[in-house]
């Protein structure tokens, strides 16, 4: 299952980070970095992942 959920992250990194851990604060800065920057939003998605 965590490879559907990087290959979501690294496709759309809010969706990968919301399906790991929800509607909290890694989601909303997820999408933050997402706007300031899609590789940003990737690493940080991929990290939140691969952390659990």
């Amino acid at each position: 299952m965590d490879l559907v959920r990087i290959i979501v992250a690294v496709l759309l990194p809010p969706l990968g980070v919301f399906l790991e851990v929800g509607l909290g604060k890694h989601f909303w800065l997820n999408i933050l970095l997402t706007i300031l920057g899609y590789i940003p939003g990737i690493v940080h998605a991929v990290y939140i992942i691969a952390r659990r």
